[in-house]
């Protein structure tokens, strides 16, 4: 996955050009759901972001970039230039990780918060094509693999409030996948590369913030 780090109107961003020829289903803000795409954005935005049309936001920050056509744009408050990335038989992983505000998914005090950038953010490729269902699985695998390496980094929680991911497959190419939970071929695959990416990209996330209260959590937790 071969990705570009450039800033364009005030922004970092980390962008991939896979081109024509690629299926993605993404949650992100710009160009989410299930269709042909052919780049993904990721842009850097202050933690206190607070504008109500992001998506126009990433249109601005594409059209900056040349980029046309279908893609998928995402945001976080995490510094990007520290993406990180993991290779696994095939699959590709890269992964943009803050932790600012982390947050367990089953939280029955917490309130709802609209409009927050995502702050781990997963751009994943495989080689492979896959059917609907399996690339809902293959979602569902990136998500437990994602927790689970934050769990290994010694954080006491699912993600954040507002992560991102985009899973991509070649439109074809070869016999379809119907499966990618995390005990088939290619969902194993993805599952370990993942969890390389965001475990490494933890770890230096708290390397870099030592004396914030999610740090010192952690090192409490080890």
């Amino acid at each position: 996955m071969d990705i570009e780090l450039r800033e364009l109107l005030g922004s970092t961003t980390v962008v991939w050009r896979p081109g024509p020829g690629w299926r993605m289903l993404a949650s992100g803000v710009l160009g989410g759901g299930l269709g042909p795409r052919t780049w993904v954005l990721n842009a850097q935005v202050p933690l206190a972001y607070d504008r109500t049309d992001p998506d126009i936001h990433l249109a601005e920050l594409c059209s900056a970039h040349g980029l046309s056509g279908d893609g998928v744009g995402m945001l976080t408050a995490t510094a990007v230039r520290h993406y990180t990335q993991a290779r696994e038989q095939g699959v590709e992983v890269t992964a943009t990780v803050g932790l600012s505000v982390p947050t367990w998914a089953a939280d029955g005090a917490a309130l709802p918060v609209a409009g927050r950038p995502g702050t781990v953010n997963i751009i994943t490729a495989l080689p492979v094509p896959l059917d609907d269902a399996a690339l809902v699985n293959a979602v569902i695998t990136a998500t437990e693999a994602k927790t689970q390496a934050l769990w290994n980094a010694g954080l006491a929680c699912t993600g954040t409030a507002s992560d991102a991911l985009c899973v991509a497959v070649p439109e074809s190419g070869g016999p379809v996948v119907p499966f990618c939970g995390p005990r088939s071929v290619w969902g194993a695959r993805l599952a370990r590369a993942v969890h390389a990416a965001v475990h490494r990209g933890a770890v230096n996330w708290l390397e870099r913030h030592p004396d914030h209260e999610v740090a010192r959590s952690a090192q409490a937790l080890a």
